[in-house]
């Protein structure tokens, strides 16, 4: 598993962890789903898929002679 930092303002962190308590999780838990929730939706979008598919293609060529 990967550490990561985050930065939050002290509105949404004390926010987060009122949500944390209350649902019985911890920070961490609250945020890996917001994440996992995040990428799930990102998935299903289909102007984000064709936006990640155009990305895919604009930079194949460049991707491809880093490999050379």
């Amino acid at each position: 598993m990967k550490s990561m930092t985050l930065r939050l303002s002290d509105d949404l962190a004390a926010e987060l962890e009122a949500v944390a308590t209350v649902e019985g999780t911890t920070v961490a838990d609250q945020v890996r789903t917001a994440i996992e929730d995040r990428i799930a939706a990102r998935r299903a979008d289909k102007g984000f898929q064709e936006r990640r598919r155009k990305a895919l293609e604009e930079n194949r060529a460049a991707l491809e002679r880093l490999a050379r």
